[in-house]
């Protein structure tokens, strides 16, 4: 389906032609079309940008919907370091392997499990902060930065921002820390380009799984492998196809992405560089 169809659409019928969008087939949501579930539904990577600014209030309104987002008993375990400067970009796209994203896009976000302040909090009361120790602490600390990350994206997404996550920050996060000055007991996440989309540059819905391989109810299914994975690698193949990408099957891309250790692009040692930055995770 073609963007300009659910552009076009009003109401129930956009809501209709954001599903088919999104799967590539037929799917009845029902319920109401609003602008909030529009923006989410049209979520697209950008990975093309204009090279005009983001506004200054524009990321602090990001900022805003982050810090809105849920927090895991409140400790707010997360930040971000905004980087304009294009050498500091250049020097922590080299370590995501030179994306072109990165390269065009006026403003990167890291996004940053920040323990090191209930750490300080801790030491101030006269406290060890032995709970930070542990592996729970350090997925608190990440699981909140994916939240606020997306409140975020969806608030960028409103305002006609483009973005686009970038993991492969995870690639050597030393080298990350060092760049940005991170003290000990905070951890590089991932990055997300933010810009003005290149309207020369394609960027469509990509298609998800259908909700028959995903969603369970009271239990998890029979079926490990899920269902309908024949139609997803049609739907994605067709993706690909309008985008000028390589084409490949989803499910051949999932076991060359977990098939060998090399495939981790240097991830396989993050439990010991997270050691490195000040997590002991017990």
């Amino acid at each position: 389906m073609t963007p300009s169809l659910a552009a076009n659409a009003t109401g129930t019928d956009r809501l209709e032609a954001l599903a088919a969008e999104r799967y590539r087939q037929p799917q009845h949501l029902g319920t109401e079309w609003n602008e909030t579930i529009d923006t989410l539904l049209s979520h697209r990577s950008v990975r093309g940008y204009l090279p005009d600014p983001v506004p200054h209030a524009a990321v602090e309104l990001a900022v805003a919907a982050a810090q809105s987002a849920a927090s895991s008993s409140n400790l707010q375990a997360w930040s971000i370091v905004a980087i304009e400067d294009t050498d500091r970009r250049n020097r922590l796209n080299a370590v995501a392997g030179n994306q072109r994203q990165i390269a065009q896009a006026p403003l990167l976000l890291i996004w940053l499990a920040d323990l090191a302040r209930p750490r300080a909090i801790a030491a101030d009361g006269g406290s060890a902060g032995e709970g930070l120790d542990y592996v729970e602490s350090f997925m608190l600390g990440v699981i909140d930065a994916a939240l606020a990350a997306q409140n975020a994206v969806v608030a960028l997404e409103s305002l006609g921002l483009g973005t686009c996550y970038i993991g492969a920050i995870r690639n050597d996060p030393e080298a990350v820390a060092r760049e940005l000055g991170l003290p000990e007991g905070v951890f590089p996440v991932f990055g997300l380009t933010v810009g003005f989309p290149d309207p020369a540059q394609r960027a469509d819905v990509k298609p998800r799984l259908p909700q028959s391989t995903v969603l369970h109810r009271e239990q998890y299914g029979d079926d490990v492998r899920g269902r309908d994975l024949a139609s997803y690698n049609r739907a994605l193949r067709s993706f690909q196809s309008e985008q000028a990408m390589p084409g490949i099957d989803w499910t051949d891309h999932v076991r060359n992405r977990i098939g060998t250790v090399e495939a981790l692009k240097g991830r396989h040692v993050l439990a010991a560089t997270a050691r490195k930055l000040g997590f002991p995770l017990k």
